[in-house]
């Protein structure tokens, strides 16, 4: 079992992390913000359980792929100058794969949203 002091160590390191990319990362600042109103809205309407799980799990999703692009990029930075091609190929790799998940993400929250937005414009 893991003691409160090396559990509190580390959650402070984890927030470091996290408070690093949002300085760093201007990206990862704007999916911060678009996580935040999914949030606000999955508390907001009258969704299903599932509806409020899937849009929370794409939000953290999202979220967590920019992480790891910010971790790559990093790591490839240090190996630039030896790899030129093989560092630009792995952040472009990494970028689109944050790229098709905020997209598919977008399209699901608006598949899930959709109908009810349109039962509150009606009110």
């Amino acid at each position: 079992m893991i003691s409160p002091k090396r559990f509190y160590r580390s959650m402070k390191y984890a927030f470091r992390g996290i408070a690093k990319v949002m300085v760093r990362e201007h990206s990862f600042r704007i999916q911060l913000l678009a996580a935040i109103i999914v949030l606000v809205v999955v508390f907001y309407l009258p969704l299903q359980v599932w509806e409020r799980v899937a849009l929370i799990l794409l939000a953290g999703a999202v979220l967590v792929l920019e992480m790891i692009n910010s971790i790559f990029e990093r790591l490839s930075d240090g190996l630039k100058p030896r790899l030129n091609d093989m560092v630009k190929d792995v952040k472009d790799m990494m970028a689109g794969a944050v790229l098709i998940t905020a997209i598919v993400s977008a399209v699901i929250a608006v598949m899930i949203l959709y109908p009810y937005f349109l039962d509150y414009l009606q009110k």
